[in-house]
């Protein structure tokens, strides 16, 4: 909060990364959070039921305050951020979100947070408002970064869609593999390695059998295992890379992306919304009887 001087370029990289990576804007809406107001409204309205102790034992705001020791992180905007992500997601009543194993734990908050809201407040018909979403991970939910920890900007361990073919390469040279391989003839584990899990993502079926021959049998080494990595990964970005730079230099485009997602976002939202408000007795068109659609049966808190 002290320095925003990089939220327009970070924000600007964002959505370049979401074009370049395919995501076709006709199918999926893109959209700056700020720009759709109904998000802070719903993170507002769940911040009254939502225990301060749910948010205190979100894994992700111990683990930082322990590696970001140098950052003010005694606010409530970074208690309270898993609960502005649970509205992110609660406002378009998903069935699924697609995330990885470490975000786990945030859609498990959500959950909590729509089956509290759901014990309160109800439709006039008696049904829920809120679904309480299930996580939809890949057959590799978990990349870490290039030290062993959660990949995240702040770490500084990540490696970022729009790095170059160098970078790419000296960032993969000292990441942390297998921790059982102490020497070269040391047999490893590709699934318990954070290298194991890029190859995964990015390599073909035939390098990946090679990696867990070579690698379980000590028949080739952590470097080697890095330099096939790298090739695929260079491999999977070049057309990537290659789109970012044709939205790079249409920014009229991304503009009207953003602003026509924006659109259709705050018109979705507030869908929620209008049936939030009701059923918590606010607004100014709910008729004689405000409180009409709370749900009588209020547990004991």
């Amino acid at each position: 909060y002290a320095d925003p001087s990089q939220i327009a370029a970070n924000t600007r990289d964002v959505i370049l990364d979401y074009l370049a990576a395919g995501l076709d804007p006709a199918r999926s809406v893109l959209f700056i959070q700020s720009d759709v107001k109904p998000h802070a409204e719903l993170h507002l309205l769940l911040s009254m039921i939502t225990s301060v102790g749910w948010l205190e034992r979100v894994p992700t705001y111990k683990e930082q305050q322990e590696n970001l020791k140098d950052k003010d992180l005694s606010t409530y905007g970074f208690l309270g951020y898993p609960l502005l992500q649970a509205a992110d997601i609660l406002i378009y009543q998903p069935a699924f979100v697609p995330v990885g194993q470490d975000q786990v734990a945030h859609v498990e908050l959500t959950r909590e947070v729509a089956r509290r809201f759901n014990q309160f407040y109800k439709r006039a018909d008696g049904s829920e408002i809120l679904p309480e979403p299930q996580v939809l991970l890949t057959p590799s939910p978990k990349l870490l970064g290039t030290d062993g920890r959660k990949m995240s900007k702040s770490y500084g361990n990540t490696i970022l869609l729009s790095d170059p073919e160098p970078e790419i390469r000296a960032k993969l040279k000292p990441m942390v593999t297998d921790p059982a391989r102490i020497r070269r003839k040391d047999p490893g584990n590709p699934d318990k390695c954070p290298v194991g899990d890029l190859h995964k993502i990015f390599s073909t079926p035939e390098t990946i059998a090679k990696v867990y021959e070579g690698c379980t049998t000590a028949a080739i080494g952590c470097i080697e295992c890095k330099t096939w990595v790298a090739d695929a990964i260079v491999s999977a970005l070049a057309p990537l890379q290659e789109r970012r730079t044709k939205f790079e230099q249409n920014p009229a485009l991304v503009s009207d992306i953003l602003t026509d997602g924006a659109r259709r976002a705050t018109a979705r939202a507030e869908q929620t919304m209008h049936e939030v408000r009701s059923a918590m007795g606010l607004g100014s068109n709910l008729g004689s009887n405000p409180g009409a659609n709370v749900s009588q049966a209020v547990p004991n808190v």
